[in-house]
């Protein structure tokens, strides 16, 4: 499944549809560079489009340094994100690139 990283869209319509655990790194790794979240409850997102059409957003949500100042953890750190989008789909496909050797995937 190709996709491509726009982090400078906004994902309109989106919600939270499921959960992965990934480091930072493995998210750099895959999606490139995170866009800077809004800057109060997330430090990170990715907005991922899907050559079907299926948007996903990757994010923390409430557990970084935005939220919670000084006790909350570096973004470097987290290993707990959260996938938006407008259907279990976006999960799916999320899941399917993380699983995937980093050689096959189409940034």
């Amino acid at each position: 499944m190709n996709f491509k990283v726009n982090n400078n869209r906004v994902a309109y319509g989106t919600s939270l549809k499921g959960y992965i655990t990934a480091t930072f790194d493995e998210l750099v790794e895959t999606f490139g560079s995170p866009g800077i979240g809004d800057e109060f409850k997330i430090d990170a997102e990715w907005v991922v489009e899907f050559d079907d059409g299926t948007i996903a957003t990757i994010y923390n949500w409430k557990d970084g340094r935005n939220y919670l100042g000084d006790e909350g953890s570096p973004v470097e750190d987290i290993t707990d994100w959260h996938i938006g989008g407008t259907s279990q789909r976006a999960v799916d496909l999320v899941e399917s690139v993380l699983e995937n050797q980093p050689e096959e995937l189409v940034k």
